[in-house]
């Protein structure tokens, strides 16, 4: 499998160029998405047929994690492609209406999504097995398992956004990448906010027996290096801080 980060920012950032969170799962031409957050579908749509996706995961109902399901509605919906294309979108429930709420009609978002409401489980889309799981971030939230049907190889594992490393820790097998939001950088997360840090993604991918780090979602006005060293203290594997256009083999 190959990871393909189309964004890795947080809800805003003073960097030119930073994109929501967005990631691209894709093995041997077929592909699912988790999250598509704010600027990240010009991405998408460059880098593989939006409508050709298995599947979009997304994992809770911040708009960093999915307002560009407006321009990839539009994108089905309208001159590109006559009749519609359609998507099957598996989020927690709430996300049509929130959808429908920016152009004040209902339907809006239906006219090109068939949307699923997740629940903990594993999920089939296409050569893949994703498996979600409930985490303690916002109402309802989920991390993600990514991994080939019938493939006993490493997996993908995403945290989406949350606060309780624990909650992610049974979707890890040994030797899975691990995807974690590390909002608050090199740390400490201050009491309160349902995000983790780098040491706590890097506890978290020692426990697991993970394969790789990959960092993503730091706030505004962290270190991306000082992140990573932080984490690698932690956890003796490689760590990076993911960035758009990164390509990773998982």
């Amino acid at each position: 499998m190959e990871l393909v980060v189309l964004g890795a920012g947080p809800a805003y950032s003073d960097q030119p160029g930073s994109i929501g969170s967005a990631y691209l799962v894709r093995e041997a031409g077929e592909a699912v998405l988790l999250d598509l957050g704010q600027g990240a579908f010009p991405g998408l749509a460059s880098t593989f047929e939006p409508s050709g996706l298995r599947g979009v995961f997304i994992s809770h109902l911040h708009p960093d994690h999915f307002i560009d399901l407006i321009p990839l509605r539009h994108y089905l919906c309208r001159a590109e492609f006559q009749p519609t294309r359609r998507l099957r979108v598996l989020a927690p429930p709430g996300l049509d209406r929130r959808l429908d709420a920016t152009y004040d009609l209902a339907g809006f978002a239906a006219a090109a999504f068939d949307f699923e409401p997740l629940a903990a489980g594993p999920w089939e889309a296409g050569r893949f097995t994703v498996e979600a799981r409930r985490v303690r971030h916002a109402g309802e939230s989920f991390a993600f398992r990514v991994a080939t049907s019938g493939w006993p190889g490493p997996g993908l594992v995403y945290t989406g956004d949350c606060v309780d490393p624990e909650g992610v820790r049974p979707l890890l097998h040994p030797g899975d990448a691990l995807l974690a939001e590390a909002t608050f950088g090199p740390g400490p997360v201050p009491a309160g906010m349902p995000h983790l840090d780098g040491p706590t993604a890097g506890r978290l991918a020692t426990s697991a027996r993970a394969g790789a780090l990959f960092l993503t979602h730091l706030r505004m006005s962290c270190d991306p290096d000082e992140t990573a060293r932080a984490a690698a203290e932690q956890y003796d594997g490689p760590v990076t801080v993911v960035r758009p256009g990164d390509r990773l083999a998982i």
